[in-house]
């Protein structure tokens, strides 16, 4: 027994004298041109997928993928923060991607057969020891779109995928980076997907401030801080005065029917408490007019108003000065009473 124990402490005195030696000793060839030794790649490929089927959320989580404009917001992310590394459908990889080790894989073979669920945790988390980022922003419902794009890269061609990413030209005397914003927003700030908020409706203040905070993130969205930061303070605030110069179009962003809930939100919006006002004191319609940094709702999408609305209730919304007001405003929704409040703003003629 002696022996079986000396020999176990010289094993492991020889492995931390070779370990020492690779360390410090600087024997381990880092050189991405020499790649790695034989069988690391198939060690660390297992270790990572056995790690995503591990902590992947339950599939049970997964919105519907399919709802309108999912792709579509999706595919713009795409196309501004992840098209440089892995590709668009139709084309090819440039150099640099393709010497990197481990190198990052066309976006059809990298999402090859994982499952929503998978693909919403790599996205969210990156992937350590490579090129892949995690998600910059701490919220992580607005990963999905880029999971529905995801799900329809292996049937996409270039043309449809242009088609989604294309950028219309802006008018003579626009701000320079319009064409990025217009992408999702449109010229006018009206995109017609229910996914993206209508911009046309705002006041400048309130425009001003939402993209400074995007940008410093001190508001909470991968999505927009990324778009913000890809462009300058000052430019920031060029756009939000084309965007609140652009005449605001009376009708709404999405239609809705069920005239039942648009009853039920009108009661909510004016209702009122010693401690929050009522919803129409700020948002609108016809706001007070101390409320000018405050978003009008009005004819906004009620996906969108429901989506921000869940958000300030489950304290994954922030950016504004007043934003302790709007948890308290939104703490006790139920998601009957978002439905409610989203329909019945939904359905109001915009105006700023």
């Amino acid at each position: 027994m002696k022996r079986v124990l000396q020999t176990l402490a010289f094993l492991a005195v020889l492995g931390a004298a070779a370990g020492g030696a690779i360390v410090f000793g600087g024997l381990y060839n880092v050189s991405a041109r020499e790649g790695h030794w034989p069988g690391v790649p198939f060690v660390l490929h297992t270790t990572f997928r056995n790690s995503v089927d591990l902590r992947a959320p339950d599939p049970s989580v997964v919105p519907d993928l399919e709802a309108e404009g999912m792709v579509a917001l999706g595919a713009g992310h795409f196309e501004g923060g992840c098209k440089v590394c892995h590709a668009a459908p139709g084309q090819e990889r440039w150099a640099i991607p393709t010497v990197m080790v481990p190198h990052p894989p066309h976006i059809k073979e990298a999402v090859g057969t994982w499952s929503p669920a998978e693909l919403h945790w790599i996205v969210d988390e990156g992937v350590k020891m490579s090129g892949m980022p995690y998600w910059p922003a701490t919220r992580t419902d607005d990963i999905w779109p880029v999971v529905a794009f995801l799900q329809e890269v292996d049937g996409m061609d270039a043309d449809t995928y242009g088609e989604l990413t294309a950028r219309p030209s802006v008018p003579e005397g626009a701000p320079p980076d319009l064409p990025y914003c217009a992408m999702c927003h449109g010229i006018e700030g009206r995109s017609g997907n229910p996914q993206i908020p209508r911009l046309d409706i705002q006041p400048q203040a309130y425009l001003e401030q939402t993209l400074l905070a995007y940008a410093e993130g001190r508001r909470d969205s991968g999505i927009m801080h990324v778009a913000a930061t890809r462009v300058a303070p000052a430019e920031l605030l060029n756009l939000a005065a084309w965007f609140a110069a652009q005449e605001t179009a009376e009708a709404p962003a999405t239609p809705v029917d069920d005239l039942n809930l648009v009853t039920a939100g009108e009661a909510l919006a004016m209702r009122g408490t010693k401690e929050v006002p009522a919803c129409t004191s700020c948002h609108g319609p016809k706001a007070e007019p101390r409320a000018a940094e405050f978003p009008r709702l009005g004819g906004q999408s009620a996906v969108y108003l429901a989506q921000q609305l869940r958000l300030w209730r489950d304290g994954g919304r922030g950016g504004g000065d007043r934003k302790n007001l709007m948890a308290k405003a939104a703490q006790g929704l139920t998601d009957a009473d978002i439905a409610a409040l989203s329909a019945w703003y939904a359905a109001q003629p915009a105006s700023r």
